[in-house]
């Protein structure tokens, strides 16, 4: 999955997390994140080929949940009670629907191509915080989102010969992407990122095992450790992602973020020789630039509210 575009939950309001303004280490963490994140997608594409995408994406989430649980466990679990705990199911949920949709995609498509699709999520949010946060969108905000969408006809190309409709999936993936994330956002003046994170492993790892009689098949050795480094990889590169926040403004790490397509891009080559053609990097520059944008004009609206 690509790298969220904001914050996973901060501290609660009583205890707040020490901020150190340290740009040069959030962005080193950003990019450390990204390797790691881009690590986990290739490496399910690669389990795709044999294994269910189903099966890749409860691998990855049996290991991230016995990581959290591990992390939570000298603490004592009473750390993990939630103030929300609907709204912890509920994220839970959508970014493991989110996560099968976006493995489902990477049997058929280049992971270059579906990353970069995926990077629509910010431009969902935006018409998601509408209805759901009742936000006023302004006129930039709202071309920023057209033009991104422009940028993902560009990438997806329906219609042409090289369409496949395994494309609508990344686009489906983002949508639900940035639901979790409104979901976030909704909590996140109550919630303890351990808290949050512990239970979107352990949410997702129950509603996979529980789809697990539909698609279950034998699981190699190989599928084993292949499902292990992509649940390690995965929670390493998220904890990463949180730290970066905490060292540096979302604003000036957004751009870092969407080297993950860079890093796609290599291993892509480097695994499946496989490059991104000249509309696939057409699309996600379109992308990435009204994803940018978007997060210009939050920083602004952020500024406003504040007041500084």
């Amino acid at each position: 999955m690509p790298l969220p575009v904001e914050p996973t939950p901060v501290e609660p309001p009583q205890r707040p997390a020490p901020r150190r303004e340290n740009s040069l280490r959030g962005i080193g963490l950003m990019l450390l994140g990204s390797v790691f994140l881009s690590a986990a997608d290739v490496a399910s594409k690669y389990l795709t080929a044999t294994t269910p995408a189903i099966q890749v994406v409860w691998l990855r989430y049996a290991a991230f949940a016995l990581i959290m649980l591990a992390i939570a466990a000298p603490g004592g679990f009473k750390q993990l009670k939630p103030r929300r705990a609907s709204m912890q199911i509920l994220r839970g949920i959508t970014v493991t629907v989110s996560s099968i949709l976006f493995v489902s995609s990477l049997k058929y498509l280049p992971i270059a191509d579906a990353t970069a699709t995926s990077f629509v999520a910010p431009l969902f949010v935006t018409a998601l915080s509408i209805p759901i946060l009742g936000e006023r969108i302004g006129w930039r905000r709202w071309t920023a989102t057209a033009v991104g969408l422009v940028g993902v006809l560009i990438v997806v190309r329906p219609g042409g010969h090289d369409f496949h409709a395994a494309s609508v999936l990344p686009v489906l993936s983002a949508a639900t992407w940035a639901l979790a994330l409104i979901v976030t956002r909704m909590m996140s003046a109550t919630e303890n990122p351990v808290t949050t994170l512990a239970w979107s492993a352990v949410v997702g790892c129950i509603v996979l095992s529980v789809l697990q009689p539909l698609t279950w098949q034998p699981l190699s050795g190989e599928a084993l450790l292949v499902g292990l480094f992509i649940g390690v990889s995965s929670t390493v590169g998220h904890r990463f992602v949180i730290q970066a926040f905490r060292h540096a403004d979302a604003s000036l790490l957004a751009p870092f973020s969407y080297v993950q397509l860079l890093w796609a891009s290599a291993f892509g080559f480097l695994l499946f020789s496989v490059l991104p053609d000249a509309f696939t990097w057409l699309g996600s520059a379109i992308i990435i630039a009204s994803g940018l944008y978007t997060a210009h004009r939050e920083r602004i609206r952020a500024r406003k509210v504040t007041g500084h």
